[in-house]
């Protein structure tokens, strides 16, 4: 038995933050949030957790490992979740995007040396992103109230039961070495963590952190759902998006020039 579902999404409340930067600062509807008084606590538990434990660790790794290394270990770990898109791509019938992430995932376990080189991007084969809880709403379901889970953070009722069938088609779940395992996961949360550094200040200079991360991963879901299909009238703050953060670069190869990429935190990360 590999580790839960749980021990992998521990640092979601940043990675929502980070992909949508600051789409929006306005309250949701009441609606939106019937459970806001609760959801405020467990966001307060999360974010003490991350402050004590989760951010020095992550910091630590910025500071010493190598960013050829890093990014090594992020495509890695990218290419044993790639199941994932390319199952939730065959159930919305996206039938191009299976074919070209499923040459993706074989290129860079091929090729790529297991997933620590990522030549399917040098040859043009973008990287996808896929969840049964995209997959949910493309199917017309609706993502009903925002909820703020213990360890995992921001979801909502449609989102948070999804995340165990996500688990499911995770190639980290078929490790049968529990050490292993586990040893995954604890890399899969630094590594996720430390990647989300650069863009934590936007949350720690808001006037309330709860709302803009509520208000981000509520509308970068909606926008990932629709496939960035979204009617000028619906703002849903796109404009203000970055690209996602922390998206590996890819090292280079044994025998090639030596030119490492700029690493964000070398002024002391």
């Amino acid at each position: 038995m590999t580790p839960t579902p749980t021990a992998l999404r521990l640092p979601v409340a940043l990675l929502c933050l980070g992909l949508a930067g600051c789409a929006t600062t306005a309250s949701a509807p009441s609606e939106a949030d019937p459970w806001e008084r609760v959801n405020r606590s467990t966001y307060a538990f999360n974010d003490s957790l991350d402050r004590a434990v989760l951010k020095p660790v992550a910091k630590g790794y910025r500071r010493y490992v190598p960013q050829p290394l890093r990014t090594s270990v992020t495509n890695f770990l990218s290419n044993l979740a790639y199941p994932t898109t390319i199952a939730n791509d065959l159930l919305q019938l996206k039938l191009m995007d299976v074919v070209s992430d499923t040459t993706r995932l074989v290129l860079n376990t091929t090729f790529g040396l297991g997933g620590l080189f990522d030549p399917a991007s040098r040859a043009g084969l973008p990287r996808n992103d896929e969840d049964f809880g995209q997959t949910l709403g493309a199917w017309g379901v609706p993502s009903g109230p925002y909820v703020v889970i213990p360890l995992l953070g921001p979801s909502t009722l449609r989102d948070a039961p999804s995340l165990y069938v996500d688990y499911l088609t995770d190639g980290r779940h078929y490790i049968a070495d529990n050490n292993i395992g586990f040893a995954f996961a604890g890399l899969s949360i630094v590594d996720l963590r430390a990647r989300l550094i650069p863009v934590e200040a936007a949350i720690e200079g808001a006037f309330d952190p709860y709302a803009l991360t509520r208000n981000a991963y509520l509308d970068r879901r909606e926008y990932r759902v629709r496939d960035g299909n979204v009617e000028a009238d619906e703002d849903l703050g796109t404009e203000d998006w970055p690209e996602e953060p922390g998206e590996p670069e890819e090292p280079e190869s044994p025998g090639a020039p030596a030119t490492p990429p700029v690493d964000a935190d070398t002024a002391g990360g």
